[in-house]
């Protein structure tokens, strides 16, 4: 088996030798095919075709999957087994590749659950088979579950600090509980603290966006060791700003300025006025300072007075709830008058991950999955270059 690999390594040096860099991806390819077979064979406790009384399972041929990388992008053979004992706990899969992050760890783990328990059995066959997965048992699905569960807790629960912004978001997930398939909301909240980075600060999957949630889950972030909030950011759903005020009513709140606008949208009485709120909102939002804003809104509401009263009125009610970033240092504000930074960083990467499962067969495999989403975004963010914020303004 080691005389082999010898060989094959020999093989990719000499294709270096006579290609040269041009010919780095498919020596790349081969060098990574090579780990993910050495990789099988140490899961199995076998070499190809070795007799040996410790072997878990069987090499049961390759599956291609392109993959992009520094180097281009690559067509690889991964690996597949079958015949696994129960022992073997998570089905192979080479760690180097997708499946070993975390977040698909949980997807397969999602799907296979569905495939146990019979629900959508067609469709979680087909993901499955994305995977490299042919069956698997009760056993193996529980024991890979309780690793990624104990590692997906710790960071669920790890230590908090000090964070000045903190942006809050919920979106809802369709999730089968007593036989019954409901929306189930995952609230998740960022912040950034002293370092100037943005962190994902944690996530609750719950039954609605009721005050109990969104409270239990702000006092969760408290235990953890959250202090020093100054700011948050959020849309106005009801139960959420009930508990921000309830745990969090020492910090300033800025509603979210496309929220805003899309509510506009929907008071407008007629097309023509729907077609330009939104550009005059704008005016509201881009200007200078709190003065200016102020006066511009001043101005459109009284443009609207007699035209629209209702419109007017709710105007004048609501978009000063959008005007708080003005109290922010400038070069703050771009980043703090919505809520984009936790949907197009959040949000948008679970509707991804949350696709191929479509519905999860409980709340357990809801919050697995997107636990893991977000512990892979935090790692990102924590890796940064760059501070998400700074704090003192940096010279053009």
């Amino acid at each position: 088996m080691r005389q082999q690999h010898d060989t094959d390594i020999e093989q990719l040096m000499e294709q270096i030798i006579s290609n040269g860099a041009e010919d780095m991806a498919s020596v790349f390819a081969g060098l990574f095919d090579l780990a993910m077979r050495i990789e099988r064979e140490q899961f199995l406790q076998a070499g190809h075709y070795e007799r040996s009384a410790g072997r878990r399972g069987y090499a049961n041929g390759y599956k291609t999957k392109m993959l992009d990388t520094p180097a281009g992008t690559l067509r690889l053979n991964v690996p597949k087994t079958a015949g696994l004992s129960e022992d073997c706990g998570e089905p192979f899969y080479p760690q180097s590749l997708e499946r070993g992050r975390r977040s698909s760890r949980a997807v397969m783990l999602a799907v296979a659950e569905m495939y146990i328990k019979g629900v959508s059995t067609r469709d979680a066959e087909a993901v499955m088979k994305e995977f490299g997965i042919e069956s698997l048992s009760s056993t193996q699905v529980s024991r890979a579950t309780k690793l990624l569960d104990d590692e997906l807790s710790a960071w669920r629960n790890r230590p908090l600090g000090e964070i000045s912004y903190l942006i809050v978001d919920a979106r809802y997930e369709k999730t089968r509980l007593n036989g019954v398939v409901r929306d189930v909301a995952v609230l998740s909240a960022i912040g950034i603290g002293p370092d100037e980075c943005r962190r994902v600060l944690g996530v609750s999957c719950a039954l609605s966006e009721a005050e109990v949630h969104w409270r239990a889950f702000f006092e969760s972030l408290l235990k953890r060791g959250m202090r020093g909030v100054q700011f948050v950011v959020s849309d106005d759903h009801s139960g959420l700003k009930a508990a921000r005020k309830a745990v969090l009513g020492g910090a300033m709140w800025q509603r979210c300025q496309f929220h805003l606008a899309q509510n506009a949208i929907h008071h407008a009485p007629n097309q023509k006025i729907r077609k330009r709120i939104g550009a005059e909102l704008r005016q509201v939002w881009n200007a200078p300072d709190l003065a200016t804003a102020t006066e511009n809104l001043r101005l459109l509401v009284e443009n609207y007075r007699e035209k629209t009263a209702n419109l007017a009125q709710w105007l004048e009610d609501n978009v000063p709830e959008g005007l708080a970033v003005f109290t922010l240092p400038e070069h703050h504000r771009r980043r703090l008058r919505t809520s984009n930074p936790i949907e197009r960083g959040i949000q948008q990467e679970l509707k991804r991950r949350t696709r191929k499962v479509r519905v999860f067969p409980n709340i357990e495999s809801l919050e697995r999955l997107v636990s893991a989403v977000l512990v892979e975004i935090d790692d990102k963010w924590a890796a940064a270059d760059k501070g998400y914020i700074k704090w003192e303004k940096q010279d053009d």
